[in-house]
């Protein structure tokens, strides 16, 4: 009855072990430092998406209604996303439920949409897709700035919808 209970014990504490260790990694050779994603936003909304721009030491750049930084992806040569599966969840795509709508200092004739492959409407800004990254943590963070996890680099966004790469 003793090793019965011992290999019970044994395996939940293997499990508990197994699962503590299930980490994650940016997939690209000049990941971020940060890997924690318990702060990721959610990808998609309810309502309409409302883009804002936000002015900090990189420049002035597009953030969503909370504060939260928006990335392009160079990888992406159009509308359409490239990024899904790993990479989407790394860098949950920004989706709206309804129009996109234009915060201050943002030009709402550079809003758009595209369907993902999911099916979900993901916001654009001139033609490009909008990300976030999920190693922000808080509101106006740039953590993701520059990285090239997923093979190209991403930036945050002007609000003339070019890529901030300074």
């Amino acid at each position: 009855m003793t090793r019965l209970f011992s290999l019970a014990a044994l395996a939940v504490i293997s499990a508990l072990v197994l699962a503590a260790c299930g980490g994650s990694s940016y997939g690209g050779s000049s990941s971020p430092s940060t890997t924690s994603k318990s702060a990721a936003p959610a990808a998609t909304s309810s309502a309409a998406a409302v883009i804002s721009a936000k002015s900090s030491s990189l420049g002035t750049f597009l953030v969503d209604s909370k504060g939260r930084t928006l990335y392009l992806w160079d990888a992406d040569k159009g509308a359409m996303s490239t990024c899904n599966g790993a990479c989407a969840t790394d860098w949950p795509p920004l989706t709206t439920k309804a129009a996109p709508k234009a915060g201050a200092g943002v030009k709402a004739s550079l809003l758009g949409t595209s369907k993902r492959a999911d099916g979900t409407l993901e916001v654009t800004y001139a033609g490009h897709p909008l990300y976030y990254f999920a190693g922000d943590s808080s509101a106006g963070q740039t953590t993701g700035q520059g990285s090239g996890s997923f093979g190209a680099p991403w930036w945050v966004v002007s609000p003339v919808g070019k890529a901030l790469t300074g």
